[in-house]
């Protein structure tokens, strides 16, 4: 078992889909996320072990290669394919079981900007380490975040911005939100913003990357 664990954090890491997948070549023609999964939850495996012992740890790689420009955003899309296929066959276990996920996470790109690249990742990536995530979509207006962070008690709220044009945005979408409920956490990130813009408009913390995000969560569920 302990094995099929690493061997499963190993697809992640490597963005292994599927037995048919060619990508990546050193793993060609080996079971990837996909068949993994469903060996380990066949030999008796909890969804929460397999999400702990193998997808998370495989996350985690992926979060600090990433961070450290060791692989780039194709690579990290693979992961990402991958991890979609070991969660099909675990999220319907956590909607039917008392699994507690460590919490919810709600993330939008903010209003007038289409992007999703980044959003996508971080979503990924914070799922991937065992988080609710809540996916807003693009284009999304302060309303619509406050909104969800009524209905979801206690989640951390991720806005994202790509467009320099949009920070402005970011900064009305964030004070809506803080004005509404100061104590919603509220985290940011996105190519234009940085730490200073993060203490100007009154968000609790500015991430440069989706690892960042996950570490932040950490620190909050401990």
């Amino acid at each position: 078992m302990e094995e099929l664990y690493k061997k499963l954090s190993d697809c992640i890491e490597f963005g292994k889909i599927n037995k048919v997948s060619p990508y990546p070549p050193q793993m060609k023609d080996q079971d990837g996320a996909d068949e993994i999964t469903k060996q380990l939850l066949d030999g008796g495996a909890s969804a929460d072990d397999v999400l702990q012992k193998g997808l998370i740890i495989g996350m985690e790689k992926v979060g600090i290669k990433f961070r450290e420009n060791q692989v780039f955003v194709p690579q990290v899309l693979m992961s990402a394919k991958a991890m979609d296929a070991a969660m099909k066959y675990l999220k319907p276990l956590f909607a039917a079981s008392a699994t507690a996920r460590k919490g919810i996470f709600i993330i939008g790109t903010v209003e007038g900007d289409l992007h999703d690249i980044g959003k996508n990742l971080v979503a990924m990536m914070v799922e991937g380490n065992g988080y609710e995530v809540i996916d807003l979509g693009t284009d999304v207006k302060a309303e619509k975040f406050i909104e969800a962070a009524d209905q979801n008690p206690g989640a951390v709220l991720g806005l994202s911005a790509l467009l320099t044009t949009t920070m402005g945005n970011m900064e009305q979408i964030t004070k809506a939100i803080k004005a509404h409920n100061a104590n919603i956490k509220v985290c940011i990130g996105g190519a234009p913003v940085n730490e200073e813009f993060c203490v100007k408009i009154g968000a609790d913390k500015y991430n440069p990357d989706p690892q960042g995000v996950v570490e932040f969560l950490n620190a909050m569920s401990a």
